[in-house]
This record gives C-alpha cells, structure tokens and sequence, in this order.
C-alpha cells in the first residue's frame, strides 16, 4: 500500500519534538524517515488483515478496528491501537470516540441485514463515518481506507482502488480524495464512491 496521500515535500524535514513523542524507533529524525517506517509497519498490518479470513461481524467491531490500527502502526508509535485523548482540528469530540463508533458499527451491520445500499456505497459511507469520527491520533485515512476495503471484500466484491489509476500526480490525488469527502460531508456521497474505483 503506498500511501501517496502523504504529500511527500516535508521528506526532509526534521521532526519536531512534539512529533517524536510517542515515537518507538530512536533512530527516526526526519519525515522522510518517519514515513518509510510508517509504510513499512502499514505494509505488515495489511498483510495481517488480508491473511485471516474473519467474519464480517469480527471485522465490524471496536476490538477489531483497534487491533488493525495497531497492526498498522505499532512498530512506530506507542499510541497505535489507542482512541485519540484530545481534540483534533478533525473529528470529533474525543469523549464521544466509543459511543459514535458503536453508532457507526450498528449502522453498517443494519444497512448490511436490510440491504439499504449497494455494497460499494455501504464501504464508502462506513469509511467516511470512521475518518469524521477520526478515532486515533493519527493514521485514520489509510486505516479507514483499510477498513473499507476488507468491508468490501466481505461483502464479496474486488478492493477499492482510492484513486490509484490517477497516482501520476499524488498531489492531485490528495486534492480529489479531500475534495470528495468533503462532498460527503455535504450529503453528496457521489464524489467519494468515484474515487474509491477510480
């Protein structure tokens, strides 16, 4: 998974101390460093959650979001795994993380039995709930994009591509992908279930 959604000009910056705390290897200095660790360790939690066959009720639960965030992350960061305990300029109020996650996960179980949405549009509206509850620290949008992709494959169609035939410019693709969930944002879910083929 090459997360090109990471905009890739602060490679050579140095991190700052805000940054580094939390951080587990001690030999990571600049962000170029940091998001080659990064990949690395997402890579490896992909490859867990592709390997195990789970239930579609394993894989829509708080126990199994938690474990693929670690998974994903925690060969970097001590706080992999572990709901945000303060406010971010996205999500929402960290004290609401557990129930609207609950919320999330008993919708998503309902539109399933009752067939509410075709199953792209179920992934997409899922992944779009879990990036505005932003449950961690960090890592929401390639968590939630995972997390919808093994949603869809559970409901038996291919992965979602996330805009991967347009990965010429990962600059635009960043642009389209935020433009889209904002779109979402504002009831219009067309925009972001284009680019999950596209």
């Amino acid at each position: 998974m090459n997360d090109l959604f990471t905009p890739p000009d602060n490679a050579a910056t140095p991190l700052t101390a805000q940054e580094m705390r939390g951080l587990i290897p001690s030999h990571i200095a600049y962000h170029r460093d940091l998001n080659e660790a990064e990949q690395d360790n997402i890579r490896r939690g992909q490859t867990w959650a592709m390997d195990r066959r789970r239930e579609l009720v394993a894989i829509l639960s708080e126990k199994f979001i938690k474990e693929l965030h670690q998974r994903m992350l925690g060969d970097v960061w001590r706080w992999a795994g572990k709901f945000r305990e303060s406010e971010k300029n996205i999500g929402i109020n960290h004290r609401e993380i557990p129930v609207s996650l609950r919320q999330l996960l008993d919708d998503t179980k309902a539109w399933i039995e009752h067939n509410t949405y075709l199953p792209d549009e179920m992934a997409v509206r899922f992944h779009h709930r879990l990036v505005q509850i932003h449950p961690f620290p960090n890592g929401n949008g390639r968590h939630s994009r995972l997390m919808a992709d093994l949603l869809i494959m559970r409901l038996g169609l291919e992965r979602f591509s996330w805009g991967r035939q347009s990965f010429y410019d990962a600059g635009a693709v960043r642009r389209n992908y935020i433009e889209a969930l904002r779109s979402a944002d504002n009831h219009d879910i067309g925009p972001i279930l284009l680019f999950a083929r596209a």
